[in-house]
């Protein structure tokens, strides 16, 4: 059986310590470190992660996210899964975001 995207990202992060999930205000699922924000799911293909400006750039600029859906002004980012190396992406890029919370 096939584990679905938001299996996948729910299991990986789940997985981390420290991290838990609520719903999202606007649908889907967030992800919590020490209760801040990590990252939200919104169905099965579309992650959402708030970033400093340089990491959005950066990320932007590399072709591995995407300005934000709706707020493409903000340091908020967009990842579209349409594959597997998308799905890859998206968790490492939430990673990205968990490990610059936890060591500070």
């Amino acid at each position: 059986m096939t584990l679905s995207v938001k299996q996948v990202i729910r299991e990986q992060l789940l997985s981390w310590p420290d991290v838990t999930q609520k719903p999202h205000r606007f649908g889907g699922i967030e992800f919590l470190y020490q209760g801040k924000e990590i990252g939200h799911l919104h169905g099965e293909d579309l992650v959402d992660i708030l970033l400093p400006r340089s990491s959005r750039d950066q990320f932007i600029a590399e072709g591995r996210a995407a300005h934000h859906h709706l707020y493409p002004d903000s340091n908020w980012i967009s990842i579209y899964m349409k594959s597997a190396e998308d799905l890859a992406n998206a968790v490492e890029l939430l990673r990205f975001k968990y490990t610059m919370m936890s060591v500070k």
